[in-house]
């Protein structure tokens, strides 16, 4: 089995350091992806640090990838050496559920595997994601990538795009809807993007005024300063919408009550389980028929489906660039929302460090 360069968190205080795992040898349907970049996502810090409990040790985080293929095994038929490939959230499913079956296997009724910390289909393993120079990966689980003049900024769209996306579809943003996005952090600065292109008219809603003017300059038509009860009340019963993308605790109370007959509250933020959100007020779900409802990034179906909406329309990432040994400091930094909007590790200068070991 191939030796390959990665960090790996040893333990839940322990910080990001230098690790080397072992890839298997592509089978018959695999695909061996020479990882270019890789994204930084909140959940590998939780996943790191154990906030969410269960995680193995040691832990190679990175579900955001963009590489290029190297190999391919003798059944594989939609790749080909030279192509270039992203990975998401996902490497395997049990791929004969209805979810599996209708290309949802985020929602598989056997649990999907995750790029990392996701124990194998059939003996158990844990997986090691993208914080490494390689990765194998069954080509069902490998998306095409068509945007090629920014990959470092088009790897986020593997979690941060298709996170927000998939909502935005199911719920119907487009034209003649008024469709409201939660922070301007790594998912929401997406989520205005996407809601944007789509046709909505979209409003954002920031506790910071600092974010009024990069929230319009991503495509928000209106900025809601949500700690101001004035400029709250004046959105009242008028949204279809909302795609709460804060992680922090906070009262969705002040979200359910703009909703109007009908319209739906959608989750797609993850607060730590030591505090979850307070429980929301019954009489503002039945007065209107609203709905609070969540989303799990999406299926290899949708996520291409993202991928080639975004490369039609020129839609990446907005990020900032690290080496792999900064990765603790930008994970303090993306604690204090220190970053515009997303980290993406250039891997090149992993597979530098690992040469002059």
């Amino acid at each position: 089995m191939p030796h390959t360069p990665a960090y790996a968190a040893q333990s839940a205080d322990k910080p990001m350091g230098p690790h080397t795992i072992e890839r298997r040898a592509p089978g018959a349907r695999d695909v061996a992806i020479d990882i270019l970049y890789c994204g930084v996502c909140h959940s590998d810090l939780h996943t790191a640090r154990n906030e969410w409990g269960g995680t193995h040790y040691p832990c190679v985080p990175g579900h955001e990838i963009v590489g290029t293929v190297t190999a391919v095994g003798k059944d594989v038929r939609h790749f080909k050496v030279g192509d270039t490939v992203g990975v998401g959230c996902m490497v395997d499913s049990c791929g004969h559920c209805d979810p599996c079956k209708a290309g949802e296997e985020n929602y598989c009724e056997n649990g999907f595997t995750g790029t990392y910390n996701g124990p194998t289909q059939g003996d158990h393993a844990n997986t090691w994601g993208g914080y490494s120079t390689s990765i194998v990966v069954n080509e069902k689980f490998v998306l095409r990538i068509t945007h090629t003049d920014q990959l470092d900024a088009v790897a986020p769209l593997l979690c941060a795009g298709i996170t927000t996306y998939s909502p935005l579809r199911h719920w119907h943003a487009g034209p003649g809807k008024k469709v409201g996005i939660v922070g301007l952090g790594g998912l929401g600065h997406m989520g205005v993007k996407l809601a944007h292109a789509m046709g909505a008219h979209v409003v954002l809603f920031t506790t910071s005024p600092g974010k009024i003017a990069d929230g319009k300059r991503l495509g928000a038509d209106e900025v809601v300063i949500s700690k101001d009860p004035a400029q709250m009340a004046r959105h009242a019963a008028s949204f279809d919408f909302i795609l709460d993308t804060v992680s922090a605790s906070h009262d969705l109370n002040a979200y359910l009550v703009l909703l109007k007959l009908d319209g739906t509250l959608c989750l797609v933020g993850a607060p730590p389980a030591d505090t979850p959100h307070p429980s929301p007020r019954v009489p503002n779900l039945y007065m209107k028929r609203r709905a609070i409802a969540g989303s799990l990034i999406g299926g290899t179906r949708e996520t291409q489906e993202m991928l080639d909406f975004c490369a039609e329309r020129d839609i990446v990432c907005d990020i900032e660039t690290i080496a792999m040994r900064d990765i603790n400091r930008a994970y303090e930094r993306m604690l204090k929302s220190d970053v515009k909007y997303r980290f993406v590790i250039d891997m090149q200068t992993l597979k530098d460090e690992a040469k002059a070991a």
